[in-house]
């Protein structure tokens, strides 16, 4: 059973991995509009944005099913 400061900390985790993940589509949607490349700057930054904020919700979320 969890208490309240673990369930505060993860839902903090999850808010600030979505919040990340919405950043880099924010990133790769103003990079695209303004006519970038895949291999420009906003592009690399979206992409590394959206994939370190999916992958801390998912790592957030699966630390929670240990045995």
């Amino acid at each position: 059973m969890m208490g309240r400061v673990e369930r505060g900390y993860r839902n903090a985790t999850r808010t600030l991995g979505v919040a990340t993940a919405v950043l880099g589509v924010c990133l790769l949607a103003v990079t695209i509009a303004r006519g970038g490349g895949p291999l420009a700057v906003g592009s690399l930054l979206g992409v590394a944005f959206l994939l370190l904020g999916v992958g801390r919700v998912y790592l957030a979320s699966r630390s929670g099913h240990r045995p």
